[in-house]
């Protein structure tokens, strides 16, 4: 199976790579290397052993393993998977939809790690030491915004960073920790009505003393009505898109010993996500015959 999800991968990766300049390896070679240990869930190291290619898939030459790091920490490296999301995204109209769903995940390691890019902060249940995924994801295999932050990075502040980005408007659904007044203005200029019932700590309806933001009060309204309480139970979608992409093979598992520093972490990430998506076009042959 990952030789058939690299096969996808590499030859949107060869379309969309069109810089050469002075290098030996071009960066779709450097992408295609670094995303076959990806889906082996291996070290970049693995990946530049020749043995551990197929015949037929195997490159005419493989970077050394200095090569490989230096030329991934590169802003060419991450620009083309960058590209490679955008254009998956703009061929399954990704992003058109009126609900969205927003979230963090929790990506824990040992809490003894000595990477200096970690946070600690609240995870899945309890306080975890590592990063976390935030991501606004629609029905497609792709989130529409994502970024990584540590793990004490609040959702507040980066839903303020993910959802000037959005395209189109709607629906933005999310859990109480977007319940934020800044938060629903923001939304509401960037054509979205952000739904997210208040905590149940707050007294007097969840209003408490200070100005409301009008989104926040259609927002209060909109959840004591009958399609509210069903909308909002679409909320379920995130939960979901979170499960499938780290419950398969090569899907986004706890991050290896091998993956530390936010760069590193990054990529990871960033490659485990276009390998997700690389498994929609493998399941649907009509999307695979629109990349030919």
């Amino acid at each position: 199976m990952e030789r058939k999800l690299w096969k996808v991968l590499y030859q949107i990766v060869k379309k969309m790579s069109n810089r050469w300049g002075a290098w030996r390896y071009s960066t779709g070679e450097i992408v295609g290397v670094y995303l076959w240990s990806v889906a082996n869930d291996r070290p970049m190291v693995w990946a530049l052993d020749p043995a551990n290619w197929p015949d037929d898939v195997r490159p005419v030459g493989l970077p050394s393993q200095s090569t490989l790091s230096r030329r991934l920490r590169h802003a060419d490296a991450v620009d083309l998977m960058t590209a490679v999301e955008q254009q998956w995204m703009i061929l399954l109209a990704i992003g058109r939809r009126l609900i969205r769903v927003i979230d963090g995940k929790a990506l824990p390691i040992s809490k003894i790690s000595k990477d200096a890019d970690i946070g600690y902060g609240r995870g899945a249940g309890e306080f975890q030491t590592g990063y976390k995924l935030h991501a606004v994801w629609d029905g497609g295999p792709l989130p529409i915004a994502w970024a990584l932050a540590p793990m004490n990075t609040s959702e507040k502040k980066m839903a303020k960073a993910l959802i000037p980005t959005l395209p189109g408007g709607g629906y933005l659904l999310g859990d109480n920790q977007y319940d934020a007044n800044p938060l629903y203005d923001l939304a509401g200029q960037s054509g979205f009505q952000l739904v997210a019932p208040p905590p149940r700590s707050r007294g007097r309806g969840g209003l408490g003393h200070r100005r409301q933001s009008p989104y926040r009060l259609r927002c209060l309204e909109l959840l004591k009505t009958r399609f509210g309480r069903a909308l909002f139970h679409q909320r379920g979608l995130i939960e979901r898109k979170f499960g499938n992409l780290t419950s398969c093979g090569s899907g986004l598992a706890p991050l290896p010993a091998w993956v530390r520093r936010f760069t590193r972490v990054r990529n990871w990430v960033h490659a485990k996500l276009l390998i997700h998506a690389a498994r929609w076009f493998v399941k649907h042959s009509t999307t695979q015959k629109a990349l030919a």
